[in-house]
């Protein structure tokens, strides 16, 4: 009788992980969303994310630095694949870029807004290069 108690004990947990796990994916399901379980298990190197949406949404997320600071450029790279030198992106960038961090090293994740400054090699600041 206990193995019957113990089995039906389980079958319940599993159930509302399950049920729970549904309903946190239906409510985070969109891709723009921080909190969506794509975008954690990307952050984490669990999953292959589509790195231009995963970019995009960074500007929603308020632990995006932890993505980015203290990592070296090959890291990053690893993590985005393309960064662009300032003389790769836009005028719009390459001014912001002028204006407040023009002695600084510097790279653009792919054809973002997102620069990532540097100092000996590890990423310093990660600046969203929008109404600088």
């Amino acid at each position: 009788m206990t193995n019957s108690i113990a089995l039906r004990t389980v079958t319940v947990a599993l159930v509302i992980i399950a049920v729970s796990v549904g309903f946190y994916v239906l409510r985070h399901s969109d891709e723009g969303d921080p909190q969506n379980l794509k975008y954690i298990l990307w952050k984490a190197g669990l999953y292959e994310m589509d790195i231009d949406q995963a970019v995009f949404t960074m500007a929603r997320d308020p632990r995006r630095d932890k993505l980015v600071i203290g990592k070296t450029k090959q890291e990053l790279r690893d993590s985005f694949g393309e960064l662009l030198n300032v003389n790769e992106v836009s005028e719009y960038y390459r001014d912001g870029h002028n204006r407040g961090w023009k002695d600084k090293d510097a790279l653009f994740v792919r054809n973002s807004p997102w620069m990532i400054v540097f100092d000996h090699d590890k990423a310093t600041e990660l600046v969203l290069m929008k109404g600088y």
